[in-house]
This record gives structure tokens, C-alpha cells and sequence, in this order.
């Protein structure tokens, strides 16, 4: 993987340590435990010329049964791994619970109505979130970690500027946003309007490259909230897609410039979900799309 992505011309690396993610490429109890593996695995990065941007561990740590311990459990050892590491950014995303008291199952409230969902979505942030959060941001510190970068997606919490403002706003500026564009295309946001207002509020801490593509003649029938599984793309109203065949490189140019303007300076971290594409093609065709649209260094 690591001469893969050096070949590719890849600077960084963005490492999953568990929870959604399988983790192939880090075996975090191992790293945890021994000194001499964390030194192999840190050499073996550094020699191909690559480094670690951030580690990620999303999942659902707030979720009201065994999921949620295990996840948890995965989030803390992160934290502890990034700090022995050195890494000072981690990526995740929120989390989130029950429905109430004795609830064994997530429930994500995207309405006011009727009016039980306000009262469901005041207890998950004030009985679950917050207290979870802010013993979270203590640990992070604590590792060493100095930045949680909150991925806006769906089935969150935290899905939008919003609400990591508000999650913001109680535990502190340890959170800020992965800001990963596919989410907000398809909940009918704008990615470039979000980067102004989160880079203006001091948040923009991540950027995921990935796009989206909203279906002609199926999302104008169904609308932008679909059930159906991704590997059902043929008959989905989005999809998420390799780079270009969403948005093109215009678009992604925009984008890249208006992160240079707002003064994100950390990476851009390539994700490549197209279920309709072999993966390493899809990775190559979005990497080319992504050179497009990075400016080329000022001259000296």
C-alpha cells in the first residue's frame, strides 16, 4: 500500500485505525502495545517519503449498545496511538444515539415534526453528546491530540456546520469539520459556501475529496433521501462517485481555491467510493482530477 500510494505521488496518508473501517494497514492494539512495532511502522511511512496527516477512527461511539462500547473503546485507543505517534489530528465523526432511555438503537431526528422528534434530538444532545464530548476533548488533549476533525455526514449528530457549532460551542475548539463535500451534495448543501463560513469560524480543520452525483429522472422523481444500497447505483437518486463524474474540474478548482483563501492549510485527502468503478481506476481518475485543480507552487 505504502509504495502504491508513493507511486501515485501521494505526500500523506490518512490512517484508519478501526470502527467502520476494517483498518488493514494498522493493527492498532499491536501499535498500542509495543515500541519497536510503532518504530517499524513510523520507519516504514517515512521511507517512502510519505507521512501521516491524521488517523481516522469514525463509528458510532454514542450508539446505546455493544456497537457503542467497542466503538468507544476504538476511538480512546486512537487518541492514545496519534499521541505516541506524534499525529496531532484525528477524523471522526460524532456519533449518535438513541432515541431515548433504554433505546438499544441510533435514531437520527431530521425534522421538527412531529413535535416528540424536538424533545428526542434536546436529549441526545444534552443527556448523551455533551457529556460524552467533553470527557472526549479532555482525553484527546491529554494524548496529545490537538484537533478532532468531525466528518458531516449522514446518520450523525453532527452533520453539517450547524451542528458541529453547536457541539463546538459547548466543548471547545479541540472540534472542528472534515469537511467532505459528497455529504452536502446530497442533503442539498454547497460545499464552497460551507468552506467560507467554516474557515471564517475558525473550523475547517480536514478535507475529504469525494464526490456525488444526483441521478437525472430518479432524484427529480424521489428526492435527495434514499434507502436503497449502494451497490444498487443503477437505480439510486445519488451516487457517490469518482472525481469529475459529479462535479467537474471547475467545480474542484473553486473549491481548492477558495480553501487557499480561507487559509486551510492541512491536505486533501482523496476517498474513492464509486461502486460503479474498479477502485484503482477510480483512485487514478480522481488523483488526475485533483492535480488539475491544485494550483502550481508560486515561483521563488
Amino acid at each position: 500500500m505504502l509504495d502504491e500510494a508513493a507511486s501515485l505521488g501521494f505526500e500523506c496518508l490518512e490512517l484508519c485505525a478501526g470502527n467502520w473501517s476494517q483498518a488493514p494497514h494498522l493493527d492498532l492494539d499491536a501499535l498500542l502495545e509495543s515500541p519497536s512495532a510503532r518504530t517499524r511502522f513510523a520507519d516504514a511511512i517515512r521511507s517512502r517519503g510519505l507521512s501521516i496527516e491524521a488517523l481516522n477512527c469514525s463509528g458510532n461511539q454514542l450508539a446505546p449498545n455493544e456497537e457503542g462500547q467497542a466503538h468507544r473503546a476504538v476511538v480512546e485507543g486512537t487518541f492514545e496511538l496519534a499521541g505516541l505517534l506524534g499525529v496531532r489530528k484525528v477524523v471522526m465523526m460524532s456519533g449518535l444515539p438513541g432515541g431515548g432511555p433504554g433505546e438499544r438503537l441510533p435514531n437520527w431526528i431530521t425534522t421538527s415534526w412531529p413535535p416528540k422528534n424536538v424533545e428526542i434530538l434536546d436529549w441526545q444532545w444534552s443527556e448523551i453528546a455533551m457529556p460524552y464530548w467533553r470527557d472526549a476533548v479532555r482525553k484527546a488533549a491529554d494524548a496529545g491530540v490537538e484537533r478532532i476533525a468531525l466528518e458531516n455526514h449522514g446518520c450523525q449528530l453532527v452533520y453539517n456546520p450547524s451542528t458541529l457549532l453547536r457541539l463546538r460551542a459547548e466543548v471547545g475548539p479541540m472540534v472542528g469539520m472534515n469537511l467532505d463535500p459528497s455529504h452536502l451534495f446530497w442533503m442539498g448543501g454547497e460545499p464552497i459556501a460551507a468552506a467560507r463560513f467554516l474557515g471564517a469560524a475558525g473550523a475547517l480543520y480536514h478535507v475529504h475529496a469525494k464526490d456525488v452525483r444526483l441521478e437525472r429522472g430518479l432524484v427529480d422523481v424521489d428526492g435527495v433521501l434514499d434507502t436503497r444500497t449502494v451497490d444498487g447505483y443503477a437505480s439510486r437518486a445519488w451516487n457517490y462517485v469518482a472525481l469529475g463524474y459529479g462535479h467537474d474540474a471547475r467545480w474542484w478548482k473553486e473549491l481548492i481555491a477558495v480553501l487557499r483563501m480561507v487559509g486551510y492549510g492541512g491536505a486533501v485527502s482523496l476517498e474513492m467510493e464509486d461502486a460503479s468503478m474498479d477502485p484503482s481506476t477510480g483512485v487514478r481518475k480522481s488523483l488526475a482530477l485533483l492535480r488539475e485543480a491544485w494550483p502550481a507552487p508560486a515561483s521563488a
